[in-house]
């Protein structure tokens, strides 16, 4: 299914008809096929949609606005136009949890949970994260011959094989979803500026779910249980930074009792 928020198309993936709607928000670089099986998990019990975040999947490549406020213009516009009752439970990883923080904050009315997987209130990474990512993505030697030569370079992690398998066939090879300048900007706005005024903004009940050699320093963390009283955290062993993918029923498990 697609969506237009201005001169941007969303793809989103929809299935189920229960209430109390989820909504699901990819990392950076990621899409909704890779958060798919987190949300049919949820069936037949909710309505669960899945977004390609601006930049991503089958979204607009290349959208002229990368900024934050228009990420979380995208979520608002694909709860409108898909008739989804509010409030909804949104479910964001990394860089889509920073999204689904914002959107419970700038957008009360609309979130009655909020799910944050190894994602936190954003600010300043102590390096030229932007940077790092861009160039890391630029790297790839794209196109690639086949799912063979992708797994050559990008290795056999469980974030490798969702990149795999979401590789676009096109006449001369793979592609990825995304294009390395796009995400060096998106990330840009998550690291310009740590967003506690925003977290301490939110009032739904929150859920902070982090791998046990997760990336999301603790103080942070401990910072973002200890100035609100409506938050659980739970950390999943033997995961890092993509619980959903390296410990995929251990996630769904709190997930499950958590919107349940």
């Amino acid at each position: 299914m697609e969506i237009r928020n201005g001169s941007v198309t969303l793809s989103c993936l929809d299935s189920g008809a229960g209430g109390d709607p989820v909504v699901f928000l990819h990392g950076l670089a990621g899409s909704a096929r890779e958060l798919w099986p987190s949300a049919t998990a949820l069936l037949p019990d909710h309505r669960v949609v899945a977004v390609d975040q601006r930049g991503h999947g089958r979204s607009t490549r290349r959208p002229d606005d990368l900024s934050r406020r228009a990420y979380v213009s995208d979520v608002v516009s694909v709860i409108g136009a898909l008739g989804i009752d509010p409030p909804v439970t949104l479910v964001g990883q990394s860089m889509g949890g920073h999204t689904a923080m914002l959107t419970a904050a700038w957008h009360p009315e609309l979130v009655r949970r909020l799910v944050m997987v190894e994602a936190g209130v954003g600010g300043p990474a102590g390096e030229d994260l932007p940077a790092k990512l861009g160039a890391w993505f630029a790297s790839w030697p794209a196109p690639f011959r086949d799912a063979r030569a992708a797994a050559e370079f990008l290795g056999a992690t469980p974030m490798a094989q969702a990149w795999i398998r979401d590789l676009e066939q096109r006449a001369d090879g793979l592609w990825p979803r995304f294009d390395a300048d796009v995400m060096r900007n998106a990330i840009a706005g998550v690291v310009e500026t740590a967003r506690w005024r925003e977290w301490q903004r939110v009032t739904a009940e929150t859920l902070l779910v982090s791998g046990g050699s997760g990336t999301i320093q603790q103080a942070e963390l401990a910072r973002m249980r200890a100035t609100r009283t409506d938050v659980t955290h739970v950390v999943v062993p033997d995961a890092g930074h993509d619980v959903h993918l390296e410990q995929h029923q251990a996630w769904v498990d709190v997930l499950r009792a958590f919107v349940s």
